[in-house]
């Protein structure tokens, strides 16, 4: 079964990771193989309710380009060095290839062998030198052993076709040749008496028991064909190990995380339509033909808590969006096929969540309920948000029953956990929850922290104002906001690019407005502030 990455948006908040993980436990719950993961570095808050709760933090999803693994390669197609030549082109037929890649006993990649290696062998190679095992030689002569002296033949072919009497008279045999003979009995006497390696009867001839001893006696390995003389030396130089045909020329090869766009540009310029896939430590995995590109697998995502591809993970225009789950605007992404897409006016992803645990009549375990309440009270700060619902009400009231909680002392506890600047840096604090809006082809950046010190920020609001201008120029945003909301207040402070302040001032209809200004009763970026802005920006 297909694995689903369900995820939330960069910059993870505590409704994003606490929605990918409790819609992951009831995919799972429902038989489908899901996996949440986040897309960046969790903030303090996320942190607090998953070491409250017992739960591990989801791995980092990087991105959802597609990579080879992710195509329909030849996997597990190679051979090893010691495969004749001849089963390694029989291979190659049956597979409807041109090529194949050699490996080890440990299956590390040795080279890739083609079929314009083969033939190149047939037609030009020295036919005469044997190097294989005596398994692959009975292989492809279709024999008998009737002698084995050694598992491993090496040496010099030699066909007897001519007259007994001329080939005693005129042929020296060695230690290390490897004799083609008929019914010719004077010449296999010479040939087991002088040592040869291998003895090689064609077209089903016997061989005198007297001469069989000489043989063992002499180690000489004895085999008999069906074959004549004519098809042997022709097929024998095919029983070659294959590897005799490797050479040291370098190999385009490629890993099975290399991403597919990499792989088509460079297959492109090499220009071959071969190509072995390795791992890092030179373990071969099976072929890569430029053919084989025309087939994919897509990664399989659920996106909870976004529907804006700015804000989603790398790569999403390769992946097959499944499901979004969500509570924001309707975004810019769209998809090849209908899709589930559950969007309610809600203060919290995990509110919807909870209703489709109800609705499929899935029971919530004591750790996703203490995550869907962390995600709720997060969003709605503790239902005093005007984005709150009756929905979220009644799901934090069931839940807080379920859990055994104060739900208003666990927030205080958990917003006291993650509103906590110590030990952040400036840029960490503009950047842990800023989100991106793109509007009539402009980008607004709108970065919010929740605490109960904005002293401490607003005590050096220059510093934070430069590191604003600075991200707005190198980033090429068309606005940019920090709203510091002070959850004992209900309100918000707010900073910005000193140039954007024309604009904020007419969305906010403040006409006084100033750097370090409060909004009281502002506490939603996305339902108190983001549809004023976009409505100025032309």
């Amino acid at each position: 079964m297909e694995k689903i990455y369900i995820f939330g948006h960069k910059n993870p908040d505590t409704d994003a990771v606490t929605s990918a993980i409790t819609l992951a436990y009831l995919k799972k719950e429902l038989g489908y193989n899901a996996e949440a993961r986040i897309l960046g570095t969790i903030n303090k808050e996320t942190e607090f309710v998953l070491k409250h709760f017992k739960v591990k933090e989801p791995a980092y999803l990087n991105d959802v380009k597609l990579q080879i693994k992710d195509l329909n390669y030849h996997k597990n197609c190679f051979l090893n060095r010691n495969t004749s030549i001849a089963n390694v082109y029989s291979y190659m037929v049956n597979k409807n290839i041109t090529g194949v890649p050699i490996i080890d006993d440990d299956k590390k990649f040795v080279g890739l062998v083609t079929v314009k290696t083969i033939f190149r062998e047939m037609f030009q190679a020295d036919q005469t030198l044997l190097y294989s095992s005596l398994d692959n030689i009975v292989e492809v002569l279709k024999a008998e052993v009737l002698n084995k002296a050694e598992d491993e033949i090496r040496g010099h072919i030699l066909a007897a076709t001519y007259r007994s009497t001329t080939f005693l008279e005129h042929e020296e045999l060695y230690d290390d040749s490897i004799l083609i003979v008929g019914d010719r009995h004077s010449v296999i006497e010479y040939a087991v008496n002088k040592g040869i390696k291998l003895l090689i009867i064609v077209g089903n001839n016997e061989i005198k028991e007297e001469h069989l001893k000489i043989a063992k006696k002499n180690k000489v390995t004895v085999i008999r064909t069906i074959l004549d003389s004519f098809h042997t030396a022709k097929l024998i130089g095919l029983a070659n190990y294959i590897d005799n045909l490797i050479t040291n020329d370098s190999i385009e090869t490629f890993d099975e995380n290399d991403y597919y766009d990499d792989f088509v540009v460079r297959s492109a310029k090499l220009g071959h339509n071969n190509y072995p896939v390795i791992d890092k430590n030179g373990i071969c995995h099976g072929l890569i033909r430029i053919t084989d590109i025309i087939k994919k697998n897509k990664k399989k995502c659920i996106l909870v808590d976004h529907n804006e591809e700015e804000q989603s993970v790398l790569g999403l225009n390769e992946a097959e969006i499944l499901e979004i789950v969500d509570h924001h605007k309707i975004g810019d992404l769209t998809t090849n096929q209908p899709i589930n897409f559950r969007n309610m006016t809600v203060g919290s992803t995990n509110t919807i969540i909870y209703l489709l645990y109800k609705e499929s009549k899935t029971e919530i375990p004591y750790e996703i309920a203490g995550l869907m309440i962390s995600g709720i009270l997060s969003d709605t700060l503790a239902l005093t948000s005007p984005t709150t619902t009756s929905y979220d009400k009644e799901a934090v009231t069931n839940l807080s029953k379920l859990l055994g909680i104060d739900y208003k002392e666990y927030a205080t506890d958990m917003f006291k956990a993650g509103t906590s600047l110590e030990g952040r840096t400036k840029e960490d604090i503009i950047g842990t929850d800023i989100k991106i809006f793109p509007v009539n082809g402009k980008k607004i950046a709108i970065s919010q922290v929740f605490t109960m010190n904005y002293e401490e920020i607003l005590d050096v609001k220059e510093d934070y104002i430069k590191i604003l201008e600075d991200m707005k120029k190198n980033r090429d945003y068309d606005l940019i906001l920090l709203c510091i909301t002070d959850i004992m207040q209900n309100g918000s402070y707010i900073l910005y690019s000193k140039d954007d302040e024309e604009n904020i001032s007419l969305s906010l209809g403040i006409d006084d407005i100033s750097e370090g200004y409060f909004l009281p009763g502002v506490v939603s970026r996305k339902k108190q502030i983001v549809p004023n802005i976009m409505s100025i920006i032309k």
